[in-house]
């Protein structure tokens, strides 16, 4: 991933955060001449490996899983919050173009796989509880566990230890202050979760005047 230096972010830590709240990634593997990929909810392990580990679970007909059973080089493509950023917000409009804040993490890592059915079902119990969290009264995996049994011989699950992680959190940076204090004034005129968080982002790199904190 192309990423000029200030808007590098190698810190695992706020990269995992990112990760963990935007988990629904795009799986990319090589294999056999062809480019297969997938769109998949992740479980970040923090815990094991230098920087983390990722699991996840596809269907057994879904062509992918030849790739992943290779143990194909693959890269998980995390999409954070992203927005549109015009001209006419900043002190000089004739000398800028209309650009694009946003925030993308690429995990890189050989997979492999496993078709154990008490893993799968492990696996699908811990990203079902992740998710059933935020929900007012959370579904759990045992009030359907004969089902999911039954559906676990059709699931393979698979790991990536992350061998190297890239972080791109492009929020102004390259601009002067004035600039960043008028693109976080617009965002916070818009009422939307995507402008949201990406207004979070950039109040926690900048003061209200755009200054560095």
């Amino acid at each position: 991933m192309y990423t000029p230096s200030h808007f590098q972010v190698d810190d695992i830590q706020t990269i995992h955060a990112m990760l963990r709240r935007h988990p629904f990634a795009l799986l990319v593997t090589p294999h056999a001449g062809d480019l297969h990929m997938t769109h998949l909810p992740f479980h970040l392990d923090a815990a094991r490996g230098e920087r983390g580990t990722l699991e996840a679970h596809l269907a057994r007909a879904n062509p992918h899983c030849a790739a992943l059973t290779a143990g194909a080089e693959s890269v998980v493509v995390f999409k954070g919050p992203d927005a549109y950023v015009s001209p006419r917000w900043y002190t000089d409009p004739a000398k800028n173009v209309p650009t694009w804040n946003y925030v993308a993490v690429h995990a890189h890592g050989r997979p492999v796989t496993s078709d154990d059915p008490a893993r799968i079902l492990k696996l699908v119990d811990t990203l079902t509880d992740e998710h059933e969290a935020y929900i007012e009264r959370p579904w759990n995996v045992d009030e359907a566990r004969a089902h999911a049994e039954r559906l676990a011989p059709h699931i393979l699950a698979f790991e990536i230890g992350i061998t190297k992680l890239e972080g791109k959190f492009k929020l102004s940076q390259n601009h002067l202050p004035a600039n960043r204090a008028a693109v976080m004034q617009e965002f916070g005129k818009i009422d939307d979760s995507m402008h949201r968080e990406m207004l979070e982002l950039m109040r926690g790199l900048y003061a209200e005047d755009g200054k560095p904190r």
